[in-house]
């Protein structure tokens, strides 16, 4: 029978020297600029090695911000709402950023880990308010830097499909009525394409997607396609997906979103992307999809024919809807009168100008489309 035996494998050498560190000011740095110097100092030097940060949404403005028994050191206000504090405690630092949108960044340096954890956690418990059920929902967005893959989850506004169905033409009512009502168990392809001219609407279904979801899966939204089908780390990271603190316990669907995506799935897309297609297909119903319950969701301004037919080939799409141009009869229904409509149909962004007086804007509606891209 074999035994468990505990070992202790700390070191018991002494610790190394502190690494100096010298900081020079002059009549252009601001008393935050100091702050943030100061809680660089124990880290830099070595006397605090570990950090950990956190980023807040929707802070209460109650929340101390703060772990009991921390001594404040340095504020610097500014007029604008921004803030930074400085607390220090037995063993440990924070850095807290207040911004005046009521969001924060807390920065602890300790010298554990898991010390540096526990004022972080004890920092921000219950500093957030909870967004409002009825039109938010929690959306993850992922891009790249230099330091590697990133995700934030931010809470974000959205309607229901019953608040927003009459803005889209009728030829694809029906099609978006069976989209939205999907489940898990009627998952019958990886890949959901939207395409169709800008102004009608697609960015707002996708966020919609995402309320209409909510209860089996977590919408993801890449901030950077371009990257992603050409950097294999950056997939896998957003292929397998984030599981980390505040997340549902229970496995979930995700969908990736993709805007405007037009040359990674174009007909001479594999001349023009190289390896960017396959990773794509791939990721939908190949090996990499069926690793995990992922969904794709792209959406491009492409005519449908213009597209590559690995993409549109029965089965791998779970829908494929062109969101178009209202008919004339629907356009003059939804704007309450036909006069301004064009006898050749019109975008949803183009209705929305239309309707607050501004025909002008009509032949380029971006400043006139809101959230209805």
């Amino acid at each position: 029978m074999s035994v468990i035996k505990e070992v202790d494998f700390t070191p018991h050498s002494a610790p190394p020297p502190p690494v100096p560190m010298r900081i020079w000011l002059d009549d252009s740095d601001t008393p935050a600029d100091v702050i943030d110097a100061m809680a660089l100092s124990p880290f830099a030097t070595g006397e605090q090695p570990w950090s950990r940060t956190a980023t807040l949404t929707r802070i209460r403005a109650d929340a101390p911000l703060a772990p009991e028994g921390g001594r404040l050191l340095r504020v610097a206000q500014h007029g604008d709402g921004y803030e930074t504090r400085l607390i220090g405690g037995e063993g440990w630092t924070l850095r807290v950023v207040r911004n005046s949108n009521r969001s924060a960044t807390l920065t602890a340096t300790a010298v554990s880990e898991k010390l540096a954890g526990s004022v972080i956690d004890q920092a921000t418990r219950d500093a957030e308010e909870a967004a409002p059920d009825s039109d938010h929902v929690r959306m993850g967005f992922w891009w790249r830097s230099s330091h590697g893959p990133h995700r934030s989850a931010k809470p974000i506004t959205t309607s229901s499909w019953q608040e927003i169905g009459r803005n889209y033409p009728r030829a694809a009512a029906g099609r978006l009525d069976a989209l939205m009502a999907t489940t898990a168990a009627g998952v019958t392809g990886r890949l959901v394409l939207l395409h169709g001219p800008p102004g009608t609407g697609k960015t707002t279904l996708l966020r919609t997607l995402a309320r209409e979801w909510a209860s089996w899966c977590q919408v993801d939204c890449v901030l950077d396609p371009e990257l992603l089908f050409n950097d294999p780390g950056y997939l896998m990271d957003v292929a397998v997906g984030w599981d980390g603190p505040g997340e549902d316990d229970e496995p979930r669907w995700r969908l990736l979103v993709l805007e405007d995506c037009d040359e990674l799935i174009r007909a001479e897309a594999k001349q023009s992307t190289g390896q960017g297609l396959s990773r794509l297909l791939n990721l939908t119903d190949g090996l990499l999809g069926q690793g995990r319950d992922v969904l794709v969701a792209i959406t491009t301004n492409e005519d449908l024919s213009r597209l590559h037919p690995a993409v549109i080939r029965p089965g791998r799409c779970l829908a494929q809807i062109e969101v178009g141009r209202f008919e004339p009869d629907q356009a003059a229904q939804w704007l309450g009168r036909a006069d301004g409509v064009s006898p050749g149909g019109m975008t949803l962004a183009e209705l929305f100008a239309l309707r607050d007086g501004h025909q002008a804007a009509a032949a380029d509606p971006v400043p006139a489309i809101g959230l209805y891209l």
